[in-house]
Protein backbone atom coordinates (compact mmCIF):
# COMPACT_ATOMS: atom_id res chain seq x y z
CA UNK A 1 0.00 0.00 0.00
CA UNK A 2 1.57 3.29 -1.17
CA UNK A 3 1.97 6.24 1.26
CA UNK A 4 0.18 9.65 0.91
CA UNK A 5 3.10 12.04 0.65
CA UNK A 6 1.90 15.12 -1.40
CA UNK A 7 -1.19 17.29 0.48
CA UNK A 8 -2.80 17.09 -2.45
CA UNK A 9 -3.55 13.67 -1.96
CA UNK A 10 -3.91 14.13 1.88
CA UNK A 11 -7.01 16.94 1.11
CA UNK A 12 -8.82 14.67 -1.25
CA UNK A 13 -8.49 11.42 1.59
CA UNK A 14 -9.62 13.89 4.40
CA UNK A 15 -12.65 15.16 1.81
CA UNK A 16 -13.75 11.74 2.03
CA UNK A 17 -13.07 10.72 5.17
CA UNK A 18 -15.28 13.68 6.64
CA UNK A 19 -18.50 12.21 5.08
CA UNK A 20 -18.81 9.86 7.86
CA UNK A 21 -20.06 10.05 11.18
CA UNK A 22 -16.28 8.33 12.59
CA UNK A 23 -12.96 7.94 11.73
CA UNK A 24 -10.47 5.51 13.42
CA UNK A 25 -7.34 7.70 14.09
CA UNK A 26 -3.49 6.01 15.18
CA UNK A 27 0.07 7.17 15.07
CA UNK A 28 3.28 6.13 14.95
CA UNK A 29 6.37 8.33 16.65
CA UNK A 30 9.83 8.11 18.20
CA UNK A 31 10.78 9.36 21.49
CA UNK A 32 13.68 8.21 22.49
CA UNK A 33 16.55 10.70 21.46
CA UNK A 34 14.07 14.00 21.57
CA UNK A 35 11.63 15.69 24.40
CA UNK A 36 8.80 15.88 21.53
CA UNK A 37 7.49 12.97 19.74
CA UNK A 38 8.96 12.67 16.43
CA UNK A 39 5.84 11.61 14.29
CA UNK A 40 6.27 9.12 11.55
CA UNK A 41 2.97 7.93 10.75
CA UNK A 42 -0.44 8.39 10.82
CA UNK A 43 -3.52 5.76 9.76
CA UNK A 44 -6.43 6.84 9.28
CA UNK A 45 -9.64 4.74 8.72
CA UNK A 46 -13.48 5.06 7.42
CA UNK A 47 -15.97 2.49 7.82
CA UNK A 48 -14.94 2.04 3.60
CA UNK A 49 -11.43 3.02 3.47
CA UNK A 50 -8.23 2.98 5.47
CA UNK A 51 -4.97 5.03 4.60
CA UNK A 52 -1.62 5.74 5.52
CA UNK A 53 -0.11 9.20 6.27
CA UNK A 54 3.50 10.00 6.08
CA UNK A 55 3.83 13.15 8.16
CA UNK A 56 8.14 13.17 6.94
CA UNK A 57 7.35 13.52 3.23
CA UNK A 58 8.73 16.65 2.44
CA UNK A 59 6.10 17.98 0.21
CA UNK A 60 3.59 17.08 3.23
CA UNK A 61 1.27 19.76 4.71
CA UNK A 62 -0.35 18.17 7.70
CA UNK A 63 -3.44 21.05 7.43
CA UNK A 64 -6.32 18.98 6.19
CA UNK A 65 -5.82 16.33 9.11
CA UNK A 66 -5.79 18.75 11.34
CA UNK A 67 -8.83 20.05 10.06
CA UNK A 68 -10.52 16.79 10.11
CA UNK A 69 -9.42 16.46 14.09
CA UNK A 70 -11.25 19.57 14.42
CA UNK A 71 -14.13 18.55 12.86
CA UNK A 72 -16.93 18.52 15.06
CA UNK A 73 -18.98 16.53 12.78
CA UNK A 74 -16.68 13.52 12.96
CA UNK A 75 -15.92 11.11 15.85
CA UNK A 76 -12.49 10.33 16.11
CA UNK A 77 -11.75 7.18 17.65
CA UNK A 78 -8.58 6.13 18.97
CA UNK A 79 -7.37 2.87 21.58
CA UNK A 80 -5.54 4.81 24.82
CA UNK A 81 -5.79 8.45 22.91
CA UNK A 82 -3.02 10.39 25.42
CA UNK A 83 0.39 9.89 23.31
CA UNK A 84 -1.43 10.41 20.03
CA UNK A 85 -3.66 13.10 20.98
CA UNK A 86 -0.76 14.72 22.80
CA UNK A 87 1.50 14.62 19.57
CA UNK A 88 -1.66 16.22 17.63
CA UNK A 89 -2.15 18.82 20.20
CA UNK A 90 1.91 19.85 19.53
CA UNK A 91 2.12 19.30 16.24
CA UNK A 92 -1.31 21.30 14.92
CA UNK A 93 -2.54 22.94 18.36
CA UNK A 94 -5.71 21.29 17.42
CA UNK A 95 -7.71 18.97 19.78
CA UNK A 96 -9.92 16.01 18.29
CA UNK A 97 -13.12 16.10 19.19
CA UNK A 98 -15.40 14.52 19.62
CA UNK A 99 -13.18 11.71 20.73
CA UNK A 100 -13.57 8.34 21.83
CA UNK A 101 -11.24 6.49 23.11
CA UNK A 102 -11.98 2.90 23.19
CA UNK A 103 -9.46 1.84 25.94
CA UNK A 104 -11.52 3.64 28.42
CA UNK A 105 -14.82 2.42 26.94
CA UNK A 106 -13.61 -1.02 27.44
CA UNK A 107 -13.02 -0.40 31.22
CA UNK A 108 -16.51 1.07 31.32
CA UNK A 109 -18.06 -2.07 30.07
CA UNK A 110 -15.80 -4.88 31.56
CA UNK A 111 -13.27 -5.30 29.81
CA UNK A 112 -10.77 -4.85 32.93
CA UNK A 113 -7.72 -1.97 33.81
CA UNK A 114 -5.83 -0.73 31.13
CA UNK A 115 -7.04 -3.17 28.13
CA UNK A 116 -4.71 -3.46 25.62
CA UNK A 117 -5.66 -2.81 21.48
CA UNK A 118 -4.59 -6.87 21.39
CA UNK A 119 -6.53 -8.38 23.57
CA UNK A 120 -9.88 -5.84 22.83
CA UNK A 121 -9.05 -7.21 18.81
CA UNK A 122 -9.34 -10.80 20.12
CA UNK A 123 -12.03 -10.65 21.90
CA UNK A 124 -14.40 -8.24 20.04
CA UNK A 125 -12.99 -8.79 16.58
CA UNK A 126 -11.64 -12.15 16.66
CA UNK A 127 -8.52 -10.96 14.98
CA UNK A 128 -5.18 -11.49 16.26
CA UNK A 129 -2.69 -8.69 15.93
CA UNK A 130 0.65 -9.72 15.00
CA UNK A 131 2.96 -7.33 17.12
CA UNK A 132 6.72 -7.85 16.03
CA UNK A 133 6.37 -4.52 14.24
CA UNK A 134 5.70 -2.78 17.08
CA UNK A 135 8.80 -1.84 18.32
CA UNK A 136 10.80 -0.74 15.00
CA UNK A 137 12.20 2.17 13.19
CA UNK A 138 9.22 4.30 11.99
CA UNK A 139 11.16 7.19 10.56
CA UNK A 140 13.12 4.64 8.21
CA UNK A 141 12.38 4.61 4.74
CA UNK A 142 11.04 2.74 2.89
CA UNK A 143 8.70 1.22 5.33
CA UNK A 144 8.40 -2.53 4.85
CA UNK A 145 4.82 -4.37 3.57
CA UNK A 146 4.93 -6.41 7.18
CA UNK A 147 4.90 -2.76 8.96
CA UNK A 148 2.80 -1.37 6.57
CA UNK A 149 -0.33 -3.87 7.10
CA UNK A 150 0.77 -4.17 10.69
CA UNK A 151 0.17 -0.16 11.39
CA UNK A 152 -3.28 -0.25 8.95
CA UNK A 153 -4.41 -3.11 11.13
CA UNK A 154 -4.45 -0.79 14.23
CA UNK A 155 -7.09 1.62 12.62
CA UNK A 156 -8.89 -1.30 10.71
CA UNK A 157 -10.58 -3.56 13.72
CA UNK A 158 -10.49 -0.28 15.46
CA UNK A 159 -13.82 0.54 13.39
CA UNK A 160 -15.33 -2.79 14.97
CA UNK A 161 -14.36 -2.45 18.58
CA UNK A 162 -15.84 0.93 18.37
CA UNK A 163 -19.46 0.27 16.97
CA UNK A 164 -19.96 -2.52 19.12
CA UNK A 165 -18.75 -0.64 22.39
CA UNK A 166 -21.05 2.25 21.59
CA UNK A 167 -23.84 -0.25 21.36
CA UNK A 168 -22.80 -1.43 24.47
CA UNK A 169 -22.91 1.64 26.02
CA UNK A 170 -25.65 2.63 24.72
CA UNK A 171 -27.70 -0.71 26.13
CA UNK A 172 -26.52 -0.35 29.58
CA UNK A 173 -26.87 3.74 29.75
CA UNK A 174 -23.11 4.59 30.71
CA UNK A 175 -22.31 6.65 27.56
CA UNK A 176 -21.89 9.61 29.49
CA UNK A 177 -19.59 8.16 32.04
CA UNK A 178 -16.88 7.68 29.03
CA UNK A 179 -17.77 11.15 28.22
CA UNK A 180 -17.02 12.23 31.59
CA UNK A 181 -13.26 11.06 30.54
CA UNK A 182 -13.18 12.10 27.64
CA UNK A 183 -13.35 15.96 29.04
CA UNK A 184 -10.28 15.33 30.28
CA UNK A 185 -8.56 13.89 27.07
CA UNK A 186 -10.04 16.85 25.20
CA UNK A 187 -8.27 19.61 27.56
CA UNK A 188 -5.11 21.23 26.36
CA UNK A 189 -4.38 21.48 30.03
CA UNK A 190 -3.59 17.78 29.88
CA UNK A 191 -1.00 18.16 27.77
CA UNK A 192 1.01 21.42 29.27
CA UNK A 193 4.03 20.33 30.21
CA UNK A 194 5.09 24.03 32.03
CA UNK A 195 8.65 24.15 33.31
CA UNK A 196 7.08 25.26 36.86
CA UNK A 197 5.30 21.70 37.32
CA UNK A 198 8.33 19.68 36.25
CA UNK A 199 8.79 18.70 39.97
CA UNK A 200 5.51 17.20 40.96
CA UNK A 201 6.94 13.88 39.20
CA UNK A 202 9.59 13.96 41.39
CA UNK A 203 8.37 15.09 44.93
CA UNK A 204 7.67 11.94 46.57
CA UNK A 205 11.85 11.64 46.85
CA UNK A 206 12.50 14.42 49.11
CA UNK A 207 11.61 14.49 52.48
CA UNK A 208 11.83 18.28 53.61
CA UNK A 209 10.92 21.20 52.91
CA UNK A 210 14.05 23.19 51.79
CA UNK A 211 14.94 20.28 49.95
CA UNK A 212 11.17 20.47 47.87
CA UNK A 213 11.77 24.09 47.32
CA UNK A 214 15.53 23.49 45.94
CA UNK A 215 13.88 20.59 43.86
CA UNK A 216 11.15 22.92 42.37
CA UNK A 217 13.79 25.11 40.82
CA UNK A 218 16.22 23.00 39.56
CA UNK A 219 13.38 20.39 37.96
CA UNK A 220 12.16 23.66 35.93
CA UNK A 221 15.91 24.94 35.04
CA UNK A 222 16.03 20.75 33.87
CA UNK A 223 12.36 21.04 32.04
CA UNK A 224 13.10 24.15 30.17
CA UNK A 225 16.79 22.83 28.59
CA UNK A 226 15.04 19.54 27.39
CA UNK A 227 12.50 21.94 25.81
CA UNK A 228 14.61 23.86 24.60
CA UNK A 229 17.34 21.46 22.81
CA UNK A 230 14.61 18.78 22.36
CA UNK A 231 16.28 16.41 23.70
CA UNK A 232 14.73 14.00 26.65
CA UNK A 233 15.24 14.83 30.05
CA UNK A 234 17.82 12.47 30.97
CA UNK A 235 20.05 14.10 28.68
CA UNK A 236 20.18 17.09 30.50
CA UNK A 237 20.02 15.50 33.90
CA UNK A 238 18.86 12.39 35.40
CA UNK A 239 16.90 12.13 38.16
CA UNK A 240 19.34 10.82 40.96
CA UNK A 241 21.90 13.99 40.17
CA UNK A 242 18.32 16.12 40.58
CA UNK A 243 17.48 14.46 44.35
CA UNK A 244 21.05 14.80 45.37
CA UNK A 245 21.72 18.22 44.39
CA UNK A 246 18.22 18.76 46.21
CA UNK A 247 19.46 16.98 48.99
CA UNK A 248 22.82 18.81 49.65
CA UNK A 249 22.14 22.05 47.99
CA UNK A 250 25.41 23.13 47.02
CA UNK A 251 26.35 26.60 46.66
CA UNK A 252 29.68 27.19 44.92
CA UNK A 253 30.76 24.92 41.31
CA UNK A 254 33.26 22.82 43.75
CA UNK A 255 30.58 21.54 45.91
CA UNK A 256 28.56 21.08 42.94
CA UNK A 257 31.73 19.55 41.70
CA UNK A 258 32.16 16.87 44.49
CA UNK A 259 28.16 15.87 44.34
CA UNK A 260 29.01 11.55 43.00
CA UNK A 261 26.18 11.76 41.21
CA UNK A 262 26.54 14.90 39.00
CA UNK A 263 29.18 14.39 35.80
CA UNK A 264 32.56 15.47 35.55
CA UNK A 265 33.43 19.01 34.84
CA UNK A 266 29.85 19.42 34.93
CA UNK A 267 30.30 22.63 37.96
CA UNK A 268 31.93 24.36 35.22
CA UNK A 269 29.49 24.62 32.49
CA UNK A 270 27.06 26.80 31.93
CA UNK A 271 24.88 24.44 32.76
CA UNK A 272 26.33 24.27 36.08
CA UNK A 273 26.18 28.34 36.55
CA UNK A 274 22.57 27.94 36.02
CA UNK A 275 21.88 24.98 38.30
CA UNK A 276 23.90 27.17 40.86
CA UNK A 277 21.66 29.65 40.19
CA UNK A 278 18.70 27.40 40.75
CA UNK A 279 19.50 26.58 43.78
CA UNK A 280 19.89 30.05 45.49
CA UNK A 281 16.72 30.65 44.09
CA UNK A 282 14.83 27.70 45.24
CA UNK A 283 16.63 28.26 48.84
CA UNK A 284 15.25 31.90 48.79
CA UNK A 285 11.39 30.76 48.45
CA UNK A 286 9.24 31.42 51.54
CA UNK A 287 8.68 27.82 53.35
CA UNK A 288 5.55 29.05 53.80
CA UNK A 289 4.42 29.23 49.92
CA UNK A 290 5.99 25.81 49.52
CA UNK A 291 3.59 22.59 48.87
CA UNK A 292 3.27 19.99 52.14
CA UNK A 293 5.26 17.07 52.18
CA UNK A 294 3.37 15.92 55.15
CA UNK A 295 0.43 13.06 54.54
CA UNK A 296 -2.73 13.52 55.57
CA UNK A 297 -3.62 13.68 59.21
CA UNK A 298 -4.34 9.80 59.90
CA UNK A 299 -3.78 8.13 56.56
CA UNK A 300 -0.75 6.08 58.31
CA UNK A 301 -3.32 4.82 60.49
CA UNK A 302 -5.56 3.81 58.24
CA UNK A 303 -4.44 0.44 56.74
CA UNK A 304 -7.29 -1.96 58.34
CA UNK A 305 -9.42 0.20 56.74
CA UNK A 306 -7.80 0.79 53.12
CA UNK A 307 -7.78 -2.66 53.22
CA UNK A 308 -11.58 -2.98 53.38
CA UNK A 309 -12.11 -0.52 50.70
CA UNK A 310 -9.80 -2.08 48.47
CA UNK A 311 -12.32 -5.56 48.83
CA UNK A 312 -15.19 -3.12 48.46
CA UNK A 313 -14.14 -1.65 45.09
CA UNK A 314 -13.28 -5.28 43.64
CA UNK A 315 -16.28 -6.90 44.65
CA UNK A 316 -18.72 -3.41 43.09
CA UNK A 317 -16.55 -3.68 40.08
CA UNK A 318 -16.85 -7.24 39.59
CA UNK A 319 -20.79 -6.73 40.13
CA UNK A 320 -21.02 -3.57 38.41
CA UNK A 321 -19.20 -5.31 35.45
CA UNK A 322 -16.52 -2.16 35.35
CA UNK A 323 -12.68 -1.87 35.59
CA UNK A 324 -11.83 -0.82 39.60
CA UNK A 325 -9.29 1.56 38.40
CA UNK A 326 -11.66 3.78 36.46
CA UNK A 327 -14.03 3.75 39.76
CA UNK A 328 -11.32 4.75 42.07
CA UNK A 329 -7.57 4.61 41.96
CA UNK A 330 -4.97 3.73 45.33
CA UNK A 331 -4.62 7.55 46.03
CA UNK A 332 -8.48 8.02 46.02
CA UNK A 333 -8.69 5.10 48.47
CA UNK A 334 -6.55 6.54 50.67
CA UNK A 335 -7.83 10.14 50.49
CA UNK A 336 -11.11 8.50 51.53
CA UNK A 337 -9.90 6.10 54.45
CA UNK A 338 -8.72 9.50 55.61
CA UNK A 339 -11.60 11.69 55.29
CA UNK A 340 -15.09 10.96 54.34
CA UNK A 341 -15.34 14.26 52.48
CA UNK A 342 -11.82 13.81 50.05
CA UNK A 343 -11.82 16.17 47.16
CA UNK A 344 -11.46 12.93 44.96
CA UNK A 345 -13.42 11.26 41.35
CA UNK A 346 -14.74 8.55 43.68
CA UNK A 347 -16.81 10.76 46.01
CA UNK A 348 -18.77 12.65 42.64
CA UNK A 349 -20.81 11.78 40.02
CA UNK A 350 -21.71 8.26 39.01
CA UNK A 351 -18.85 7.13 40.62
CA UNK A 352 -19.73 8.05 44.20
CA UNK A 353 -23.30 6.57 43.22
CA UNK A 354 -21.60 3.10 42.25
CA UNK A 355 -18.76 3.13 44.89
CA UNK A 356 -18.32 6.33 46.65
CA UNK A 357 -21.60 6.15 48.48
CA UNK A 358 -20.78 2.59 49.32
CA UNK A 359 -17.70 3.11 50.66
CA UNK A 360 -18.72 6.08 53.15
CA UNK A 361 -21.54 3.55 54.18
CA UNK A 362 -18.57 1.09 55.24
CA UNK A 363 -16.51 3.42 57.04
CA UNK A 364 -19.73 4.30 59.11
CA UNK A 365 -20.46 1.24 59.89
CA UNK A 366 -23.69 1.28 57.83
CA UNK A 367 -22.61 -1.55 55.21
CA UNK A 368 -21.00 -4.94 55.68
CA UNK A 369 -19.00 -7.19 53.86
CA UNK A 370 -19.28 -10.78 54.15
CA UNK A 371 -19.06 -14.34 51.39
CA UNK A 372 -21.34 -16.13 49.57
CA UNK A 373 -20.93 -19.00 47.72
CA UNK A 374 -16.38 -17.72 47.40
CA UNK A 375 -18.34 -14.00 46.21
CA UNK A 376 -17.45 -10.81 48.09
CA UNK A 377 -20.97 -9.36 48.88
CA UNK A 378 -22.85 -6.02 50.90
CA UNK A 379 -25.00 -5.75 53.02
CA UNK A 380 -27.05 -3.23 54.75
CA UNK A 381 -26.49 -3.25 58.87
Amino acid sequence: MDLIDSTEKLQAACDRLRQHPFVTVDTEFLRETTFYSKLCLIQLASPDEAILVDPLAADLDLAPFFALMADEAVVKVFHSARQDVEIIWQKGEVIPCPLFDTQVAAMVCGYGDSVSYEQLANDIAKARIDKSSRFTDWSHRPLSEHQLAYALSDVTHLRTLYLALAEELARTGRASWVEEEMAVLTSPATYEMKPENAWMRLRGRVKKTRDLAVLMEVAAWREQEAQTRDVPRSRVMKDDSLIDIATHAPRSAEALGHLRSVPNGFERSRGGTDVLAAIERGLARDPRMIPSLEKPRGKANNGAVLEMLKVLLKAVAENERVAPKILATVDDLEAIAASDHADVPSLRGWRYELFGERAIALKRGQLALSIERGRVVTFER
